[in-house]
């Protein structure tokens, strides 16, 4: 909409100092010609500030809403907090029975504009079945109230997703042709992946058996997904095992990935970054 301007009739004063002066002081009550006897002298005006009380309800829920949909933004577009529960990723990461697992954050911003890349720590949603669609700890009360309450904690990070989330390493991408025979290992492309990140059992077990017992492929992962494996290869039920029953092979699609991994932040002894290790450039 145009800015507002007087007609020619009606021109604007000019202002002493200019367009952005400030503005006249008050007139003195000999101005107004009143000795200023108008304005209120028996402290009605201060008694009715001070009676004036600050609605504390209302305050405490603004601040509430504010801080639900900052964190609602927050767990939609940039980030989150996951929890290991198994050792699949170890010694990456630990999720090892009996122990404190580690409390992991990951980041999706990067993955607005790219792609997951080789070497990629990744949340993920179980895609199909054949990974099991639903959690292997159940996190939602049977009572249809505590777990309406429940979904829409979820939506702030204060309850976690009722869906079988994993956490694997990113091996190959889509348009790759990745497979595993006893005598080569793992090749992708022909070319022998080179993976420091492996946990020692598994790097010992691959002296005989270079596929750990699961030879697979060759498969070719369609362009948008990727093939995850555990860096504890001995202990992780990922991408190798859901070849054979499974629509996609065992690939992941980007859309059920739910962030890169970029630190561990509990427990303490173990605050430290989580780094992407291409095995394909060793």
């Amino acid at each position: 909409m145009p800015e507002q301007t007087n007609s020619p009739e009606t021109p604007e004063p000019l202002r002493k100092g200019g367009r952005h002066a400030a503005p006249d002081p008050a007139p003195s009550g000999d101005e107004r010609g009143t000795t200023g006897s108008d304005a209120p002298t028996d402290g009605k005006g201060a008694k009715a500030k001070k009676d004036k009380k600050t609605n504390w309800p209302l305050e405490v829920g603004a601040i509430v809403l504010v801080a639900l949909v900052l964190s609602f933004c927050l767990q939609t577009f940039v980030g989150r907090q996951w929890y290991v529960p198994s050792e699949s990723m170890e010694p990456t990461l630990i999720g090892c029975e009996g122990c404190t697992g580690d409390r992991i954050v990951t980041q999706k911003i990067s993955y607005f504009t790219g792609d997951p890349k080789p070497g990629d720590v990744v949340v993920f949603r179980a895609p199909t079945e054949s990974w099991g669609l639903a959690p292997v700890t159940p996190v939602r009360s049977s009572n249809t109230v505590i777990r309406g309450l429940q979904e829409a904690l979820s939506y702030v990070g204060l309850q976690p997703p009722n869906e079988n989330d994993l956490v694997k390493r990113v091996i190959a991408v889509g348009g790759q042709t990745i497979q595993c025979r006893p005598e080569t290992g793992v090749t992708v492309n022909g070319k022998k992946l080179v993976e420091p990140y492996l946990a020692d059992a598994a790097k010992q077990q691959a002296e005989q058996d270079a596929c750990w017992g699961v030879p697979f492929g060759p498969v070719t992962i369609p362009d948008g997904n990727v093939f995850a494996m555990g860096d504890n290869r001995t202990m992780s039920r990922d991408s190798r095992f859901h070849i054979d029953n499974d629509p996609l092979q065992g690939t992941i699609p980007k859309a059920d990935i739910r962030g890169k991994v970029v630190a561990i932040i509990f427990p303490f002894s173990r605050w430290q970054t989580v780094d992407s290790i291409n095995p394909q450039q060793g």
